[in-house]
């Protein structure tokens, strides 16, 4: 049997990562260790969506430094420039002509059915922009410009993934076989509660660990969770199946699972104890990745390159799309 080295790679992946601040456990577990696994077996394109963070952005001039440590934390978890693809997503202009093409074949009705696009209005009611309606063709307009048939998502982004693969077919049957119908991949953790215990881990929700946070950091955040609701007493047994911080060791402390479980339900430890191993195990488990993303930060030119590199690499495939899309369309050729 060949080995993943050895395999002969006949799909791309694409995915995007904001860059509205600092990454956190939750996008690590439900995407970046996701794009570190594919590039094993597939030809991956990895885009720091600058443009995309426009639309919930309060001060714009934030994006380009966010953008620069975003693809910092991504180059430091993992993500090789040798073996994949990373750039900035206005390096490369064609994606947003191609998301205007598709915008014009999508009714407004449609746009604004989209799950995440009422959240975000229910976010953000006094900043519902053009670009914030617009969202889903230009995510549709990244993955289909390199025609990436896979694309690493959390459970959330399935609307934005199928208006991607609606949006494909609308075009091939209109102007021609042009474009794939990606699928979505997630990881072993595709959902991950911040905090609070009860909503998804986000930074805009103030529930989250950022991964390059320090260890006292971690560990004063860590003692902030959220834990079993009933347990109000140290002598009260706890129910681990209702406890996010539980969750959270089957993550990150396999080797101690069993013991925090026991210790839990036999009130053997209070929520204290069981609050410090979690710490422990998160700086433990983040320790090595620390270290490089200091070692990468101190370096921003190295990163600078690393990004021009591919976007000039991304901009050859972009250019090859918006040729053919172009003539399939009829638009007369310069």
């Amino acid at each position: 049997m060949a080995s993943r080295r050895d395999r002969t790679v006949t799909e791309r992946v694409f995915s995007g990562f904001r860059v509205t601040g600092e990454q956190h456990i939750g996008n690590y577990l439900g995407a970046i260790r996701n794009y570190v696994d594919l590039q094993a077996d597939y030809d991956c394109i990895y885009c720091a969506v600058d443009v995309h963070s426009l639309t919930t952005l309060e001060d714009a001039r934030q994006v380009g430094e966010n953008s620069l440590t975003s693809a910092t934390v991504m180059l430091a978890a993992g993500v090789d420039p040798e073996r994949s693809i990373i750039f900035v997503q206005s390096h490369v202009p064609e994606v947003m002509e191609l998301a205007e093409y598709f915008a014009m074949l999508t009714p407004l009705a449609v746009l604004t059915r989209v799950p995440t696009f009422k959240e975000k209005v229910r976010q953000q009611p006094e900043n519902v922009n053009l670009g914030l309606v617009g969202y889903p063709a230009l995510m549709a307009a990244d993955i289909l410009l390199y025609r990436a048939s896979v694309v690493p998502i959390g459970v959330d982004q399935e609307p934005h993934l199928e208006f991607a693969r609606e949006i494909a077919r609308k075009f091939n049957g209109r102007f021609g076989e042009t474009f794939p119908e990606p699928r979505s991949v997630h990881t072993t953790t595709p959902l991950v509660r911040g905090l609070d215990g009860q909503s998804k881990m986000s930074k805009s929700m103030g529930n989250h660990i950022p991964i390059g946070a320090s260890p006292a950091e971690t560990r004063r955040l860590v003692m902030t969770a959220v834990t079993d609701p009933q347990r109000q007493r140290r002598t009260d047994p706890g129910r681990p199946e209702l406890c996010n911080v539980y969750s959270l060791h089957e993550i990150f402390s396999p080797a101690h699972v069993k013991h925090v479980y026991r210790q839990c339900t036999t009130a053997g430890w209070g929520c204290v104890d069981c609050k410090s191993l979690l710490a422990d195990s998160i700086n433990g488990a983040f320790a090595e990745f620390r270290e490089r993303c200091a070692e990468l930060a101190a370096d921003p030119d190295r990163v600078r390159a690393i990004l021009r590199d591919g976007a000039a690499r991304a901009s050859a495939i972009a250019r090859e799309t918006m040729a053919e899309v172009r003539a399939r369309m009829g638009l007369l050729a310069g």
